[in-house]
This record gives C-alpha cells, structure tokens and sequence, in this order.
C-alpha cells in the first residue's frame, strides 16, 4: 500500500513539474519537488 501511495503521490509532483513550465509562484515549484521527494521515499521504502 506504501508503494501505490508513493507511486500516485510521485506522479501526481511529476504532473505539476510539467506544467510548471513557467512557475506561476514559489509555493507551488516546492509543493512539487515536496510530492517527488515524499513519493519516491514512499515507493523505494515499500
């Protein structure tokens, strides 16, 4: 269960990576590197 939460939570960061082309503010580049960091844990701990 661990590793589909951090699979989901993973692409869900990678997904805001890839609009954030042209980063509307600061908030959201680090909400998305936090969703890549707390996914890949998740998923490689799992």
């Amino acid at each position: 269960m661990k590793r589909l939460c951090g699979l989901m939570i993973f692409c869900i960061g990678a997904g805001m990576v890839c609009t954030l082309i042209f980063p509307k503010s600061f908030f959201m580049v680090l909400l998305a590197v936090a969703c890549l960091i707390l996914g890949y844990n998740l998923f490689c701990s799992g």
